[in-house]
Order: structure tokens, then sequence, then C-alpha cells
């Protein structure tokens, strides 16, 4: 399984700490992580995924692999800028959303478009917008939760005629 983790490259030490638990749980349940690869919450989780003997991917915005932090396994670096958002949120089986700015809000989007499910811990407020799938849409208080709710989709999801998700809380 491949999760995705999503969330912005500058954060506060609070986020960090929790993007880094996030990563570690992702790798201690066997996922494969992917992310934007920078700093921020990218770094922290990836940094938490290595601590945890995790293997993690980095879709870089540009053009160098050097653009990766230095928990990035596997560097991809696209040239495409904010495209990338999209690269990330269809390759994952799942994501959370951490923290965040609008790079995140559009990955959030893009999922909710093409029915990957976000499980969005300390981050975007989407169903306060308007009416959002719950089974695409699901809320953790905590990385342990996150993480849990992400397998659980994310297998469902893997073994569900046209990767449909439904996860009942």
């Amino acid at each position: 399984m491949i999760i995705g983790v999503i969330g912005g490259a500058s954060c506060s030490d609070e986020i960090y700490k929790i993007a880094e638990e996030v990563g570690k749980k992702i790798a201690e349940n066997g996922a494969t992580l992917i992310c934007g690869g920078l700093t921020g919450v990218m770094e922290a989780v990836c940094k938490g995924a290595k601590s945890a003997g995790g293997i993690t991917i980095g879709i870089l915005p540009g053009t160098s692999k050097k653009d990766a932090n230095r928990y990035v396994d596997i560097p991809i670096a696209t040239g495409i800028s904010f495209a990338r958002n999209t690269i990330i949120v269809r390759t994952a089986d799942v994501c959370i959303a951490v923290d965040g700015r609008y790079g995140t809000l559009s990955e959030i989007a893009f999922g909710l478009n093409v029915g990957t499910p976000i499980i969005a811990l300390k981050t975007w407020d989407i169903p306060s917008a308007g009416t959002v799938d719950k089974n695409l849409f699901i809320v953790a208080k905590t990385p342990e939760e996150a993480v849990k709710l992400a397998l659980k989709c994310g297998a469902r999801k893997l073994h569900a005629p046209k990767g449909a998700c439904v996860i009942r809380i």
C-alpha cells in the first residue's frame, strides 16, 4: 500500500512532531510513503518513516533531485511545480492531510475529485465549505488514528471494484 502525506513546506514544531509520528506509523505498518519531498510536513513525515525503516518517495516540483529532503529514498524531479500534486494524489491509495496551506488544499480537492480518500489531521475544514462525501473525507484526531483509518480505507480501496472506499465510523 502507498500512503500519501500532504502538508505544507513550513510548519510549527507541534505539527512537525505530529507529521513525524504519522510517518513512523506508516512505516511500522509496512506501507510506502509518498509526499512532495521538500521541507516542513514533508520532511517530518519522511524522517518518521525512515526512523522505522520505511521507504519514502518524494514527488518534487522542480527539476533537480537534489531538492529532496535528506529522508527521501526515491526522489522524482518533475519540473511541473504544483501540478505534481496530482501525481501524489493519483499514486497514493489514500492520503493523510496534515496542516498545510493552498497546495495542500489543492491536493485535497484533487483527491476528492478522483476518489482518493483523504484522512484529515489538523488541516482544512472541508465539510464546512459544503457537502463532502464522508467516505472520502474522514477526520482523525491523532497520528495513530489517522494511520489506522488510512490503512483501513486504503485496504478497502485496493480490494474494491473501481477503487471504491466505503468506511463507516
